[in-house]
């Protein structure tokens, strides 16, 4: 049976059991539905042990692949750019989209926070001075994860500047042992079904209908999020910057979405990336394939807006307060985990942890959101998908500027 079917079918019965538990008020399968709770924090920490090396092996491969700046020249930077404004507008929207939702239909369900309380969020200067480790190895062991992450970024950086053969053998490894935990998560995801059992029986037993409620209130928002993004930010850039009709542009992107979505990887997609940019949008080789390796490895503002979304949700699923002076830092922490979503499946919930740790929201939050990310990890690979294509048209061109 397909994983991502099973962990659906785990929350399922995890929904029915929970609610027939509040429904009924029968001690018996309340006790039962609080019994099983540690299985669920048992799931939780499997994700939690592999977070800190994921994201530390992702974030340097990912850095390091780029090389020197300097070398990626005029179209490399403008990618970048493109690829990085894009996604801090993709935040903001997750961002408001929510806010929105909320006020419109109030989240109703709080869960205890348990072990992870939510502490006193710091201010943005606060903020931006602790992004800065004084050791990042004490941040790490301390699961202070986002200067962790700003350590590997200037790491990476360094390391993409050194000549291939210093670089070669740090970027072998990191690959080497991104794939090795890439391939941990993938067993970890065969626990889902119970662990998500495990964590919805307990929490629809308390809450009854205002879970399911919840969770349909935070998909719709992912999905109208997305569309706005969409249709307010890639379809203008495509028209304006990149002078192709909108119907030519989304005619190009069916192959790629279908074959992305279906695989929930934006990788996936990539050889029908290429050819439908090439012989559907008129792109050059050469910009086709910077472009489109760098956004399947580096592009992912669709995943980031979804990253933002749900923070606001599991914020006021846990009752935190997010300060307007803290919302920046939250932005920021969206941003840099964003770089560190991999090729598998509800990659954006596994590397969440450094950007909630950021919100102060309760790490257990994720596992509420497992069996219910099919349908927002489709959204947002197709989402992703759009935006690589999208780059590729508006840098074509700039690059045809250079070369007459």
């Amino acid at each position: 049976m397909n994983v991502q079917i099973a962990i659906a079918l785990g929350l399922v019965a995890g929904l029915v059991f929970g609610l027939l538990a509040a429904l009924t008020g029968s001690q018996t399968l309340l006790a039962l539905a609080e019994g099983i709770a540690p299985l669920g924090t048992a799931f939780v920490n499997l994700f939690r042990m592999v977070v800190i090396p994921l994201v530390a092996a992702t974030v340097f491969t990912g850095v390091a692949t780029l090389g020197n700046p300097k070398k990626l020249g005029k179209m490399g930077g403008s990618t970048l750019l493109v690829f990085w404004s894009t996604t801090l507008v993709a935040i903001v929207i997750g961002i408001v989209t929510m806010k929105l939702a909320l006020a419109i239909a109030p989240v109703t369900a709080q869960f205890p926070a348990g072990e992870d309380v939510a502490r006193e969020l710091p201010g943005a200067v606060d903020f931006l001075l602790g992004l800065i480790p004084a050791n990042p190895f004490e941040a790490a062991a301390s699961g202070a994860l986002l200067p962790l992450v700003v350590f590997v970024v200037l790491f990476g950086a360094a390391a993409g500047a050194l000549p291939d053969e210093q670089r070669a053998p740090l970027l072998a490894l990191a690959e080497a042992i991104t794939a090795a935990l890439i391939r941990l998560v993938h067993w970890i995801l065969w626990t889902a079904p119970v662990g998500v059992f495990a964590l919805a029986a307990p929490m629809v037993a308390s809450s009854g209908w205002a879970m399911l409620q919840s969770l349909s209130v935070f998909i719709l928002a992912v999905a109208v999020g997305l569309t706005v993004f969409v249709a307010a930010v890639y379809m203008p850039l495509v028209v304006v910057l990149g002078g192709i009709n909108s119907g030519r542009f989304i005619r190009a992107l069916f192959g790629p979405v279908a074959i992305g979505a279906g695989a929930t990887s934006s990788a996936a997609a990539l050889p029908a990336m290429l050819d439908n940019a090439q012989q559907e949008l008129g792109v050059s080789q050469a910009v086709a394939g910077l472009v489109l390796s760098l956004g399947a490895a580096i592009n992912r503002a669709g995943s980031a807006l979804f990253q933002s979304t749900a923070i606001i949700f599991l914020a006021a699923m846990y009752d935190v307060q997010i300060p307007l002076a803290s919302i920046a830092g939250v932005v920021i922490a969206t941003f840099l985990v964003s770089l560190t979503v991999a090729g598998v499946p509800s990659a954006s919930l596994v590397t969440l942890a450094p950007a909630m740790d950021a919100a102060g929201v309760p790490l257990a939050g994720i596992g509420v959101l497992f069996g219910v990310d099919r349908i927002p990890d489709m959204l947002r690979t197709a989402v992703n998908i759009t935006g690589h294509m999208m780059t590729t048209v508006v840098i074509e061109p700039l690059a045809r500027g250079s070369r007459q």
